[in-house]
This record gives C-alpha cells, sequence and structure tokens, in this order.
C-alpha cells in the first residue's frame, strides 16, 4: 500500500495506521478499554516507564465508545486545588502533544467561557476563577460587556430569561479532534511494539487468592502481570465480577452536529443554567452539548425532550443558530460518582488498577489521566496528582466535589 500522509484524507477510522494482532498468551500488563484513556496510558508505559509488553482490549473498534462521541471541549479551570492539578498538567500535555505524537491534533485554544445566569453563578464563578489563580491557572471574571466582545454572537440582552451576568473565562482552553487524538496514540503504540486488539471482550478476570493474574475474553484467556480497567461505565459491570462495587453511576449524555456553517463562532460557551454547551468545529458544523437523561442506562441514545430543551437554550443565546439545520445527534455514556470526581488508583486486588468515573470530563483529561494511571500501574502507588482520586476517599469522607466546576459542561 502506498504511505500516506497522516491527517490527510482520513477514512472513518484508519486502522491502516496500525496494526490488528491476535493476542498472546501473556503480557506484563493489560489494559481493558481501547479508548483515549487505554491508549494514552499504554503510550506512557512505554514512554516513561519502558514497559511495552502491553496489551490494550477493545470489545468493538478503536476509540468507538466516548472517544467517539464526547464534544471535545479541552480546560483545566476546575474549583478544587486536586482537580486543577490534575486537569491542569493535561492541558500542558496537551499544548505539546501534537509535535510528540507528530500528528495534526487540531489543537485550537480559542478559550471557553462559562455563563453566569444568576447572582450565586456569579459568586461561584468569581470564587473558582481567585481559586484558579491561586493554582496558576489562566482565569478572569468577565462581565457582559466583555463577554460580548469575545463572542459577538451571544445574546447578552438583559432581557433573556436567563441573562448574561458574567462569565469566566479560560484563554488556554479550547477544542481538539478526538479521533485523530486517538489516531496518533494508536499509530505511536503499534511502532513501540504494544498490542492493539479489537473485538475482545473481557467478560471476567483469572484469580489466585486476591491476586488477579489475567482476564477472560471472548478470544480465550490471557495472562497479565498486571491488569487496568479503563472502561468508562462499563468498568462497574467488570468489577461486579470479582464482587467490587464501584460507586459510579452511568447516564445517557447527548450531542448533536448541525450542517456545515461559515465560521461564526470564535470560542466555546457552557451555560450550566440552561444546560447547553456550543463550539464550532475546524469544518464548521456547531457541536452542541446538553445535560445528562436523568435515567440510569449503558445505552448510546437518550430521550428526545432533553434535545428539545438543548436546543431551546442553544437559540435563546444564540438567536443567530435558529434556522441551522440538526446534521445527526448521538448519546455517550458518562459514569459519574458521587462527588463528581473521577476514581483512578488501586483496588482491593493485588494487581488490578481502576479508572473511572470521569463524568463529563474525561476527554479534557486524556493525556493527563494516561500519565498518572501509567505511573499508578508501573510502580504500584498513586502518581501525587491522583492520589486524590482514589477509592478509599469515599470511606474516608475526603471527597473532590467538583459538582458545580463540572456541571453538565465538557
Amino acid at each position: 500500500m502506498a504511505p500516506r500522509t497522516p491527517g490527510a484524507d482520513l477514512p472513518e477510522h484508519p486502522d491502516w495506521l496500525w496494526h490488528s494482532p491476535d493476542p498472546k498468551p501473556s503480557y506484563d500488563v493489560v489494559i481493558v478499554g481501547g479508548g483515549g484513556h487505554g491508549l494514552a496510558t499504554a503510550y506512557y508505559l512505554a514512554v516513561n516507564h519502558g514497559i511495552t509488553n502491553v496489551a490494550v482490549l477493545e470489545r468493538g473498534w478503536l476509540a468507538g465508545g466516548n472517544m467517539a462521541r464526547n464534544t471535545t471541549i479541552i480546560r483545566s479551570n476546575y474549583l478544587w486545588d486536586e482537580s486543577a492539578g490534575l486537569y491542569e498538567h493535561a492541558l500542558k500535555l496537551w499544548e505539546g502533544l501534537e509535535d510528540e505524537l507528530d500528528y495534526p491534533l487540531l489543537f485550537s485554544q480559542r478559550g471557553v467561557l462559562n455563563l453566569a445566569h444568576s447572582l450565586q453563578e456569579v459568586r461561584d464563578g468569581v470564587r473558582r476563577v481567585n481559586a484558579n489563580r491561586l493554582n496558576g491557572i489562566d482565569a478572569e471574571w468577565l462581565d457582559p460587556h466583555q463577554v460580548a466582545e469575545i463572542c459577538p454572537i451571544l445574546n447578552t440582552s438583559p432581557d433573556l430569561r436567563y441573562p448574561v451576568l458574567g462569565a469566566t473565562w479560560q484563554p488556554r482552553a479550547g477544542i481538539a479532534k478526538h479521533d485523530h487524538v486517538a489516531w496518533a496514540f494508536a499509530r505511536a503504540l503499534d511502532r513501540m511494539g504494544v498490542d492493539l486488539i479489537q473485538g475482545c471482550e473481557v467478560t471476567g478476570f483469572e484469580r489466585v487468592g486476591d491476586r488477579v493474574v489475567g482476564v477472560n475474553t471472548s478470544r480465550g484467556p490471557i495472562r497479565a502481570g498486571k491488569v487496568a480497567l479503563a472502561a468508562a461505565g462499563h468498568t462497574s459491570v467488570l468489577a461486579d465480577t470479582l464482587g467490587l462495587r464501584l460507586p459510579i453511576q452511568s447516564h445517557p449524555l447527548q450531542a448533536l452536529v448541525s450542517e456545515l456553517l461559515e465560521p461564526v463562532h470564535p470560542t466555546v460557551v457552557m451555560s450550566n443554567s440552561v444546560h447547553v454547551y456550543v463550539s464550532q468545529a475546524h469544518k464548521g458544523e456547531l457541536v452542541l452539548g446538553a445535560g445528562i437523561d436523568a435515567h440510569n442506562s449503558y445505552s448510546q441514545r437518550g430521550a428526545f425532550h432533553t434535545i428539545e430543551r438543548e436546543m431551546t437554550a442553544a437559540v435563546e443565546l444564540f438567536p443567530m443558530f435558529a434556522r441551522a439545520h440538526v446534521l445527526r445527534t448521538w448519546g455517550g455514556v458518562v459514569d459519574v460518582t458521587p462527588d463528581a470526581s473521577a476514581i483512578m488508583g488501586l483496588t482491593p486486588f493485588e494487581g488490578l488498577y481502576v479508572n473511572c468515573g470521569w463524568g463529563t470530563g474525561g476527554f479534557k483529561s486524556t493525556p493527563g489521566v494516561g500519565w498518572c494511571y501509567a505511573h499508578t500501574i508501573a510502580c504500584d502507588e498513586p502518581h501525587p496528582l491522583n492520589a486524590p482520586f482514589s477509592l478509599e476517599r469515599f470511606t474516608t469522607g475526603a471527597l473532590v466535589d467538583e459538582h458545580g466546576a463540572a456541571g453538565v459542561a465538557h
């Protein structure tokens, strides 16, 4: 096959960028889940720790789950020190990732606005800006006139049902092309000798006492020195086979894109009050996300009324979008914890590690998760940045409550 230029005329799933081998009988590390977190973890295991006898197992196609279904927003302006540290580390990695992977990730630092529509949201936003600044994160508080200067197409009229009273602003935030991110990691892993195994569903674990020594899959058993779970909401399903109950619930989260439009939207706008977030992708389509559907489900679809509310909110904030046509809608599976923060670290079973509960923060955290999770696996102890996100915090009460900063927004 003639060589192709990465990023040029890519098909929907360019598996010519990597091989699809049959699984070997054993590996040093088996990663369950071939999404962004699984791929990034394998990458940093190889780059930072020299561990390449690794298999990434994906029951469908590579990066076909939430990695293919998110709205691609990247930011680090979370409230608490623990969250800010991890997400800021991820953002700094994003800033150099395209050059490191030598692949066009289309990372665009166009900034993110988080709108405030009530006095309480103004107080919360100002508080978050001050907390971000203390952590060295770029953050500003903007009044409605400043918001209008950054995003002129946003309706900042005081006559709105939910008027814009101000916004937080993170200039370094932005978006990236999610498929390209997965393909870049996959290509790099293939070149380093990591096995990317698609169509391989994990159905259970092999144990010796309280130690996990392998996985049972739809393609036969695979022995492993260590097993790392990175399967988003389905992580709890797998953990249940060991009698390990994880404190996460899964919900559908819907998004949609419009037809292709001329460039009109210069930034990313998010509103927790009216439950919508809007950006414009590189090709020109508007990308809109909604709040989660209230019911628990692993289905990758949601209810129509949620989309209807999302469109109502979007048109109120952006009247010029009223005549845009919806091209397609979809849903992802959002796994959320009681404190809206992730779980990453050790488990009661030796040789088993867990990474889940990222809610709406999974994509933006991808390189940071990979870096810290790889350290946790290789060193058998948490990295300082993910130590606060251990499973034990739900017993000790040392929660990291990010409901305000996470909200519905990616």
